[in-house]
């Protein structure tokens, strides 16, 4: 089958012919209907997050939100059937573990990392394996076609835990976002459905404009202006109930958790660069003094895809909306190469593997 194997770090990825998967007792292989090109794929080609084990021994093959319709099922599993339309999450989960049975799945103890790790080979590619099946493998209502299913992955998935879970928006609340990528405006989409205030803060405002068209009531062009955490105080009349960083830079971080007010909870989705390396240097003191809660989110637990995808059927959520355009497998590489200058917008998927 045809992949897009990562050789070597920051070179050129290549589209190869690979071995097709075979499922493993407990687990799935499913025909890949679609998967996102998001800049999470951009880190891990370029060698980033090795400091919490997201980095692949090369070769391998990339990609972490697909959807699909399963092919083949191993013998061990019992509620995955052939013929079946699946969402797949990239935080593959066990099942067994304490934090599994205690509805954490999206950070069992034994997680591995789709298209991250050696242990998961990634989705750009016409099949893709899905162990532990019964937990890792979402059922897709029929109602929802496959090109809504195409993208949910990783960036809305996990925009949706960070609003309704980690987050806890709605209300009529004031949320303002950082970074209008994929998840940041899948963040103010999801956000905006929740009943929330959303403002959204980028440099660009070609994504400032998609924001406003997903429901944000203001936004703020930071290069424009000295202090976009002072803008956004200004705008809210004192700060923001909650704030996202959706890119994970130390100055998008930074301003994300100065936009908030007192008793304030911000989200921390956006993973840090090799220049950050994880670190990034925080107002501890005014966590103290403000009593403001930070908080870390990380994709969407299995068992609670229900709800997301309740909202999608009545329309109050459109992945759609993300969606920037459809591509083939041979045009994967150089989308990702164009995220090394912010050069995308939205949400691109692949879907066609021919």
């Amino acid at each position: 089958m045809r992949a897009v194997v990562l050789e070597e770090f920051q070179e050129p990825l290549q589209v190869q012919d690979v071995e097709r998967p075979e499922p493993e007792s407990h687990g799935i292989v499913a025909e890949v209907n679609g998967c996102g090109v998001c800049r999470s794929d951009w880190h891990c080609w370029q060698g980033d997050w090795d400091w919490f084990g997201y980095r692949p021994d090369p070769p391998h093959i990339l990609g972490h939100e697909p959807c699909g319709t399963v092919v083949a099922v191993g013998e061990d599993v019992e509620s995955v059937s052939e013929g079946d339309h699946i969402a797949i999450p990239f935080n593959f989960a066990c099942g067994k573990c304490d934090l599994c049975r205690n509805g954490h799945e999206n950070i069992c103890e034994n997680h591995v990392g789709l298209g991250f790790m050696n242990e998961a080979p990634g989705a750009f590619a016409e099949e893709v394996h899905v162990p532990h099946a019964d937990i890792n493998a979402v059922p897709l209502p029929g109602s929802i076609h496959p090109d809504t299913a195409a993208g949910i992955g990783c960036r809305f998935m996990t925009s949706y835990h960070a609003m309704a879970h980690r987050g806890d928006v709605g209300n009529g609340e004031d949320v303002v976002v950082h970074g209008l990528g994929g998840i940041g405006l899948s963040a103010v989409h999801i956000a905006n459905a929740l009943g929330a205030n959303v403002i959204g803060v980028d440099l660009f405002d070609e994504k400032l404009d998609k924001a406003e068209s997903l429901g944000a009531v203001e936004t703020v062009n930071a290069s424009e202006v000295d202090d976009a955490a002072k803008e956004v105080q200004d705008i809210t009349n004192g700060g923001a109930d909650c704030s996202v960083d959706a890119l994970g830079i130390e100055t998008t971080c930074l301003n994300a958790v100065n936009s908030l007010k007192k008793g304030g909870r911000h989200v921390q989705v956006g993973l840090t660069t090799s220049e950050e390396a994880g670190q990034v240097p925080l107002p501890t003191d005014e966590f103290v003094a403000k009593e403001i809660d930070f908080r870390g989110s990380l994709g969407l637990q299995p068992s609670r895809y229900s709800e997301m995808l309740d909202m999608i059927k009545t329309g109050k959520l459109d992945p759609t909306e993300l969606v920037s355009e459809t591509i083939s497998i041979d045009e994967v590489p150089d989308k990702l190469a164009a995220m090394s200058d912010y050069d995308t917008m939205g949400i691109p998927v692949c879907s066609d593997f021919s």
